[in-house]
């Protein structure tokens, strides 16, 4: 530490000394900042982002178009005000630390955050960030990526001036998703073949791609550059793009590049890692109680995984431990003063006790104002004043309570908000189709037995209906507890044979017995019945039982089922109505905690399984003969209970990766459509249900393995989730409203405008020609004709298959198929090649194009128009077997 802090004082930028003490620091600048009674005079407290910088300990505000770029030398304040739905406002603020920013700077920073937290009346959620540690909700402020730049204010660096040009710098970005650039040296020594580097000269930004970086990061970086030519520039630098490994096709940008850099070398650095090393540790998540004691900490563990709520005392403050990857502390309202303000201190001296890295991200919240994961990690919350409404869900085995009155499914379309509350795409009155496995092909069940699932087949379920005048499709694979393995693989085989039949289009749920969701309840109309054995086989006759008992719940046809439990005393409960069906009579058992609407579908169901006389018995009145069935009477379940809101969680997204050799989630703070990546799975957990987004691009072991997955986050959720959620499987472009009704204002059309966008793309508009990203404004002409003599050296146009570039070589032009007449490749100079032994303009992500018609059909086994219909994932899976992925 002695030696840090000797090379800290040697920083030209450094103010302070760096042996002061922190406790003599403390003390100094609360003096300052309390003499400075205007140091929120600026703080605006509507909607919208602000940024402070610390300049000689003060609040310095950061001008709009700077936003996103950060001196490693300096220490940041974010506000971030958002209005909810509703009237309340909620605000985090964040104090970011520079890798290179003094102890000084760092202490003034806390300071200042934890005054404008009691300025904001306390309720603010406050967070440590660390320089290329930052958490999702600090970069989901930053769309298109984080800069990191030299130096510090205080060494005579200014913030962004606009149409300033006397610019020379290299950005290294990295990131497919969370994307940073980082001020490196100058150099062809900085360049890696992996990563993609911009050459900032100012009145031009050259974008130059590492062979093995993905379209992905690519578009990122397009995005980044030109945030930086309309906020820097005032919209009037031109970008270029380079695609390493493929120079010769930019000759005019690499005379900008070796002009600056020098000849490029032959060889460059290979491609790093984006993945930050995993320092999450392998315990559970803990609850501690953090205390002062006569000057020393403190440290009592309350309790660990999984959490509940009462566990958190309102006159104390406490520590979550979220398996070391983040420190949270939570603020009781009538903890004293002292503990509220020492809050952040505590952490960062329990990161230290605890031997944590200086990075690990640290938040602070108050009672009453938890941040959403917060209250991820118990397994129930209950927020003050919440009250039973649209969207709000039950406990496992109660059912949601559905308005039939007022369900509309017209209402369901037009706002899909209300689509994923309510859990249903529609009022289920489209069209069903069932099948059970039998001898581990799929046979078509009698309509006449729908609703009927037997505890020992496996079903699959087809819905189909409109919406928008298109048809939908969902696919339910029903498992019963009882099935053998053999049928429950092919369950999921048969229901990939479907999907295929319709183009891919269904959405693929996976329905564990007993725990069936809404919609699936709603398709059998208050019918559907549940029994725990045998099979419904034709033919099959199941084993006789001298009764059965069948637990009847739901209030109308959109939420009924009936499931069998043992036929003994133990399983009946006061709250619900039962159905006892013998060889001779049936009862229909009421119990005290039921209400009307409930008796009447115990009614409807009673009529389906029993033709027998029904007999309705009250509880506490039960005859002879019906305790006699049950095998005696006994005890059961006879307290009365209030249906118990289960907590209203807020959705979270994830990136899902196995590219480490285990499951690895990432969130997506503020998420919004154009999050999710179509290189990618996505999981979408909103509680009751977990959807898994499937990218039209995404890797084909990245598909196998999403339910692995999925399984995996439910298994290791530290608020103990149930293993059993339904799990949704969505392709892009075939998303039901039950899902786009998670995200603000979604495109439908997205996909397709994406779909034909590439990253160079040719001059739009004629004259001055520009190049266009998705979300970019069109690029000004080029500004220096010396750099850019005409369109075409900076925009380099795409290949056309019908007609090879002239630069092709002649080993290359050989070997055209003379079935094409000169217009077509052999399929050897595309099967199994990289990019970089493919013929001179072949584009590598349209190998396709450049075969004959019979050489396609040989190798993709379909003829092109038929390919063409087919969906994007599914060509995907024909090139990728064909070896021209």
């Amino acid at each position: 530490m002695e030696a840090k802090n000797e090379l800290r004082s040697e920083r030209p930028w450094s103010k302070e000394p760096a042996r002061t003490s922190p406790r003599q620091s403390q003390d100094k600048f609360s003096r300052m900042m309390n003499a400075n009674n205007n140091a929120f005079k600026n703080v605006r407290r509507k909607p919208g982002l602000q940024i402070w910088t610390i300049n000689k300990m003060q609040m310095d505000p950061v001008p709009p178009q700077a936003f996103g770029n950060f001196f490693e030398g300096d220490c940041y304040i974010v506000l971030y005000m958002s209005e909810n739905k509703g009237s309340r406002q909620s605000a985090d603020i964040h104090y970011w630390v520079g890798r290179t920013s003094s102890q000084d700077e760092q202490g003034a920073a806390a300071i200042y955050v934890t005054q404008l937290d009691e300025y904001l009346g306390g309720s603010p959620v406050q967070y440590r960030e660390v320089q290329g540690y930052e958490s999702p909700r600090f970069r989901s402020y930053f769309k298109n990526g984080l800069i990191y730049k030299k130096g510090g204010v205080a060494s005579g660096f200014n913030h962004v001036e606009t149409n300033a040009y006397n610019v020379l710098r290299l950005l290294h970005v990295k990131g497919r998703k969370d994307v940073t650039a980082t001020e490196v040296e100058v150099s062809w020594s900085s360049f890696n073949k992996g990563d993609i580097f911009l050459l900032d000269i100012g009145k031009a930004i050259v974008q130059w791609n590492g062979p093995q970086s993905n379209r992905r990061e690519k578009l990122k970086a397009v995005l980044l550059a030109q945030d930086i030519r309309d906020r820097e520039r005032g919209g009037r630098a031109q970008i270029g793009v380079v695609e390493g490994g493929d120079e010769r096709s930019s000759p005019e940008l690499m005379k900008v590049l070796t002009t600056v850099l020098g000849p490029k070398p032959s060889q460059l650095k290979e491609a790093t890692s984006d993945d930050v090393p995993d320092s999450a540790q392998k315990n559970s998540v803990r609850l501690y109680h953090v205390y002062d004691n006569s000057g020393n900490l403190v440290i009592q563990e309350v309790a660990k995984q999984p959490l509940t709520q009462d566990l958190l005392k309102t006159s104390d403050c406490f520590i979550l431990d979220n398996k070391g990857s983040s420190v949270m502390v939570w603020k009781g309202k009538k903890a004293s003063k002292e503990e509220r303000q020492g809050a952040m201190n505590r952490a960062l001296s329990y990161i230290k006790a605890k031997k944590y890295p200086a990075s690990t991200t640290v938040e602070v919240m108050a009672e009453g104002a938890e941040s959403a994961i917060f209250k991820h990690l118990f397994k129930s919350w209950t927020d003050k004043d919440q009250t039973q409404g649209l969207g709000t869900t039950h406990n496992v085995g109660k059912i949601a309570k559905v308005d039939n009155g007022k369900f509309d499914v017209m209402e369901l379309h037009a706002r899909p908000e209300l689509a994923a509350q309510y859990r249903m795409v529609d009022d289920a009155s489209g069209d069903v189709k069932v099948w059970r496995i039998e001898n581990l092909e799929p046979a078509e069940v009698d309509p006449k037995s729908y609703g009927q699932f037997y505890g020992g087949d496996c079903y699959l379920v087809l819905y189909s209906y409109k919406r928008a005048g298109q048809q939908q499709y969902i696919l339910y694979i029903w498992q019963g507890r009882h099935a053998t393995s053999d049928e429950i693989a092919a369950s999921a085989f048969q229901a990939v044979s479907i999907d295929q039949k319709y183009n891919g289009a269904p959405v693929q749920v996976r329905v564990v017995m007993g725990k069936e969701p809404r919609h699936f309840l709603a398709i059998f109309k208050g019918k559907l019945i549940i029994f725990e054995g045998g099979t419904g086989r034709p033919g099959v006759v199941n084993p006789a039982k001298d009764a059965r008992l069948f637990q009847v719940r739901g209030t109308n046809e959109l939420n009924t089922k009936a499931t069998e439990v043992v036929a003994r005393a133990a399983s009946l409960s006061s709250n619900d109505v039962f159905l006892l069906k013998t060889d001779n009579i049936s009862y229909l058992w009421y119990g005290k905690g039921c209400n009307g609407d409930e008796r009447e579908m115990g009614k409807v169901i009673s009529d389906v399984l029993s033709r027998h006389e029904k007999r309705v018995v009250m509880e506490g009145q039960e005859p002879a003969e019906f305790w006699i069935a049950l095998g005696g009477k006994g005890s059961y379940a006879s307290d009365r209970r209030f249906e118990r809101e289960e907590p209203l969680h807020s959705p979270r997204l994830f990136e899902c990766s196995n590219q480490t050799g285990r499951f690895k989630i990432t969130e997506v703070d503020d998420f919004a459509q154009c999050d999710l990546d179509e290189d990618d799975v996505m999981l979408l957990d909103t509680w009751e249900e977990l959807f898994l987004w499937i990218g039209n691009s995404s890797y084909e072991y990245e598909t196998k393995e999403a339910l692995n997955s999925a399984r995996d986050y439910l298994r290791t959720h530290p608020a103990g989730r149930d293993p059993d959620t339904p799990i949704i499987f969505v392709k892009q472009g075939y998303e039901p409203p039950t899902f786009t009704g998670w995200f603000n204002a979604w495109d439908p059309h997205k996909w397709s405008d994406l779909q034909n966008t590439k990253l160079n793309k040719t001059p739009v508009g004629g004259g001055g020609g520009g190049y266009r990203a998705p979300g970019g404004p069109l690029t000004s002409p080029p500004p220096n004709k010396a750099y850019f003599q005409d369109e075409t050296d900076f925009f380099p146009r795409p290949s056309s298959p019908t007609r090879p570039q002239s630069g092709m070589s002649s080993s290359s032009a050989s070997s055209l198929s003379s079935s094409g007449a000169g217009k077509f490749l052999d399929p050897e100079l595309l099967v199994n090649k990289t990019p970089d032994e493919l013929p001179d303009g072949v584009d590598p992500t349209r190998k396709e194009d450049y075969l004959s018609d019979q050489d396609f059909e040989n190798l993709l086994g379909s003829t092109r128009a038929d390919f063409q219909r087919l969906p994007k994932w599914r060509q995907n899976d024909l090139k990728k077997k064909a070896g021209i992925f």
